[in-house]
């Protein structure tokens, strides 16, 4: 059976774009958890270029919008408690993610096991947004 090269042509551009489906698009992409925990709501934000997340930033928010790691009392009083702060555990688990990519296995902190958790929903689908190219805010369960 003979293939015509145009036939071929077409084929190969199918085949070559059904793989970039796994692909992340340039861009912003966000993730925030549907509901307030302890009155925060984490979120993810990651920035792609190239297939690959080249900054992210993890945190929460009250319903005002004040970021946890700007709450100096929190900081302190968690600190004290648990030798681990949002300053900290953000920073470590954003490094995760960077290093990792979209292989991501967190490494829980003490003192940050709850967050880690929602880290661990919040990344799956803020890679997803970012391989449809999708930058609205996906809410996560």
């Amino acid at each position: 059976m003979k293939i015509s090269r145009i036939t071929a042509c077409v084929l190969a551009g199918i085949i070559l774009a059904g793989c970039g489906g796994n692909k992340m698009k340039d861009g912003y992409y966000t993730a925030e958890m549907s509901e307030f925990s302890h009155g925060w709501k984490e979120y993810v934000c990651i920035q792609v270029k190239d297939d690959i997340i080249v900054s992210a930033e993890f945190n929460a928010k009250d319903a005002s919008g004040f970021i946890k790691a700007w709450d100096n009392e929190y900081m302190r009083n968690m600190g004290t408690e648990t030798g681990n702060y949002p300053n900290q555990y953000t920073r470590e688990y954003v490094r995760q993610l960077i290093e990792g990519q979209k292989d991501l296995k967190v490494d829980l902190m003490t003192g940050a096991t709850h967050s880690g958790d929602n880290f661990e929903k919040l990344v799956p689908a803020v890679i997803e947004q970012a391989k449809k190219g999708d930058s609205t805010i996906v809410q996560v369960d």
